[in-house]
């Protein structure tokens, strides 16, 4: 065998056993429908809870800080997402499951991404070990000094790290 055949009849090897390596099977479906607003990063539709992917927002009972005073953060994620949402249907493509057994998703409202609205609006901050998408919205709330980025909070994961 030629030393060019052999190169080739090894990178397709590698490449086949990489792909076993993958996860198996077909893409969960779409989930659409009326959202109810669970927290900050988490909604229930169609009868399934689904964590927004790639960002992460203040838990329920967070407190930050705003003008010197405590701040209500993770209610006020909670509440302005509600809001936001008015009622609107939402259109959610799933990209994995978390260890909890919830659907992540990727999740818009009339085409209005939602973990970029979030995040953009500083009710969360991109959560870059899932996902590095909404790194720019968040740059752009936090030199705007919106939401969480115009007073002092310790970030959701460390906080959820603090309570256990």
């Amino acid at each position: 065998m030629k030393r060019g055949s052999l190169i080739g009849l090894l990178v397709v090897l590698l490449l086949a056993g990489l792909a076993a390596l993958l996860p198996q099977g077909e893409a969960e479906p779409p989930v659409a429908g009326p959202a109810q607003v669970v927290d900050g990063d988490t909604l229930a539709v169609a009868g399934q809870r689904i964590r927004l992917h790639g960002v992460d927002a203040p838990e329920a009972n967070q407190l930050c800080e705003r003008g010197g005073q405590p701040w209500r953060c993770g209610a006020d994620a909670t509440e302005a997402l509600r809001a936001f949402l008015a009622g609107r249907p939402v259109a959610c493509t799933p990209v994995d499951r978390d260890r909890y057994g919830r659907v992540v998703a990727r999740c818009a409202v009339e085409g209005q991404d939602l973990g970029a609205w979030l995040v953009g609006q500083g009710l969360a901050v991109a959560y870059t070990d899932y996902s590095w998408r909404y790194v720019p919205a968040e740059f752009w709330a936090r030199w705007h000094g919106r939401g969480l980025w115009g007073g002092s909070f310790q970030a959701p994961a460390e906080h959820r790290r603090a309570q256990r």
